[in-house]
């Protein structure tokens, strides 16, 4: 019983004097902690739905709940028996009551306990709404709180515990955290749908056919220093005094090939980049000049180390060098890193790693010591790079987190220009080089064996994951409209919960919008 026996009683009175004094720390487990406790008193079993709504909302937040029935009419002697049990009890506790028409066991349990009392009534039609009365106007020196929703009573309870207790006020926070984003993804997703359809990018095969998209960049510069390079997604022309003109395209590629034309993915990109170049330049130098045009970056030419600076917060993937699909396969000692058994597929890695690829014809996952030894970089050139990776994909994790995204992965790319400086390249966090997965609800999907939210390209590619074989298939089946469709509406939604920016769908991005725009830039 709640009474206990004296050896037990005396074990629960220390660990809450140890509780009191602070003896525990938010994220420990020890032995001077104690699991504050709801106590729901209801009633009748009619209100059970209402109270075990509230149990499951304390639960979520880290406390206990205890439903009881005592009626402050029928059985007011039981009741002042159960308060008592509970007043001596040593767990920090909030009161719950749950009781409607005249609502005597607020009132009644208020004055016979030292905790506070919040009063959660079923709301009833019956007069109108006005057995609530009973609730809100109560005598003088009697205060129970009102709360009419379960999971406010929850969170009310939550608050005041959280006042002592920094795990409950952890979780507390965290729920705040939860609820703001989803009013960012909410908002993100109705303006991106709103906007895709003002502009004509619908999942139709012919609407999608006459969007303007940019898959050649023919014409674009038609004066450069040193021709083309055509990428799957850039292509990149040399200009004068040691500059690049980087186009991005709308190409959309994955299985080192192109799958798909997405309206305005080009510009996403290279915005997005844009916006994170300049907010890094704190951790590294980066090779960006000007932005003339939203597909167009030029940047300083520099000397690519041939290395991709691949960093995982999660354990996840589907291609051939993703750390799933190796691990899926047996591989326990990835890129020189020992991972342990029994990890689950989209599960948050203790620590981010580093898990280098080489730039070959077929990329492969190389450990930091076989990339010294192997003569693809030196000693210091990869630990400058390495630092500036993991810095980079710190604060790239922190700014998603405050944006209700998870940045899972990403790559990087470095160089070093003509100064003999080490700069960041090619792009920056974009959902071309990077996985984002939607904060809120990974942990409920996680617990459910369902896949996160991504807003990223990886639903494209499990489809053709699913319906051809993409690095072996010579011809590759037509990407469905809706699919591309909802692809680009999730760019755009991505550019804009990552900027907190509104995106311009309607800005040209012919060759020769390109080519004005350029023209423009070398003659300010």
């Amino acid at each position: 019983g709640l009474a206990g026996g004296g050896p037990a009683r005396r074990a629960r009175r220390a660990a809450a004097v140890r509780c009191a004094a602070g003896g525990y720390q938010s994220g420990r487990r020890d032995v001077g902690y104690v699991r504050p406790v709801v106590p729901v008193l209801m009633g009748s079993a009619a209100d059970m739905s209402r109270c075990e709504a509230i149990a499951k909302a304390c639960d979520a937040l880290g406390i206990d709940a205890e439903l009881r029935i005592a009626s402050a009419h029928k059985v007011p002697q039981r009741l002042l028996q159960l308060i008592a049990r509970y007043e001596a009890d040593p767990r920090p506790k909030v009161y719950v009551s749950v009781a409607g028409r005249s609502n005597a066991l607020s009132g009644m349990l208020e004055c016979a306990v030292t905790a506070p009392v919040i009063a959660c009534p079923p709301y009833s039609d019956a007069f109108g709404g006005a057995d609530l009365f009973s609730s809100i106007r109560m005598p003088g020196g009697v205060a129970p709180m009102l709360v009419l929703d379960p999971a406010g009573a929850a969170l009310a309870a939550a608050k005041i515990l959280g006042i002592h207790d920094a795990r409950v006020r952890a979780k507390v926070a965290q729920l705040q955290k939860t609820n703001r984003e989803l009013l960012y993804i909410g908002d993100a997703q109705i303006r991106s749908a709103a906007l895709a359809r003002s502009v004509g990018i619908v999942p139709d095969a012919d609407a999608l056919a006459a969007f303007p998209t940019l898959t050649s960049t023919e014409g674009a510069v038609p004066n450069a220093a040193g021709g083309v390079k055509r990428g799957k997604v850039r292509d990149q022309y040399e200009l004068p005094g040691g500059r690049l003109a980087l186009i991005t395209t709308d190409r959309q590629s994955a299985f080192d090939r192109v799958l798909a034309t997405v309206p305005c993915k080009g510009a996403v990109l290279n915005l997005v980049s844009k916006w994170w170049f300049e907010r890094t330049e704190h951790i590294v130098p980066n090779h960006v000049l000007a932005c003339p045009h939203p597909n167009v970056t030029v940047a300083r030419k520099c000397e690519p180390f041939p290395i991709e600076f691949v960093v995982r917060g999660y354990i996840t993937g589907s291609t051939s060098t993703s750390l799933w699909k190796n691990y899926a396969n047996g591989v326990r000692n990835y890129c020189g890193i020992f991972f342990p058994e029994g990890l689950r597929k989209n599960q948050k890695l203790a620590q981010n790693v580093l898990t280098p690829t080489t730039k070959e014809a077929e990329d492969r996952p190389i450990s930091p010591a076989e990339i010294v030894s192997e003569g693809w970089m030196s000693q210091q050139d990869f630990d400058a790079c390495a630092r500036y990776a993991m810095e980079l994909f710190a604060f790239g994790q922190q700014v998603a987190d405050e944006h209700g995204l998870i940045l899972v992965d990403t790559k990087y790319e470095f160089g070093r220009d003509a100064d003999g400086v080490i700069r960041v390249i090619d792009e920056l966090h974009t959902p071309d080089s990077s996985r984002y997965w939607l904060a809120p609800t990974y942990e409920e999907r996680m617990a459910k064996g369902e896949n996160p939210e991504n807003v990223d390209k990886e639903f494209l590619r499990l489809w053709f994951a699913d319906n051809c074989d993409p690095y072996n298939d010579r011809e590759l089946p037509a990407a469905p409209p809706e699919l591309v469709a909802e692809l680009s509406r999730k760019y755009m939604m991505l550019y804009e919960m990552i900027t907190w920016e509104a995106f311009d769908a309607t800005a040209p991005s012919s060759s020769a919008a390109i080519r004005h725009a350029l023209d423009r830039y070398r003659y300010s």
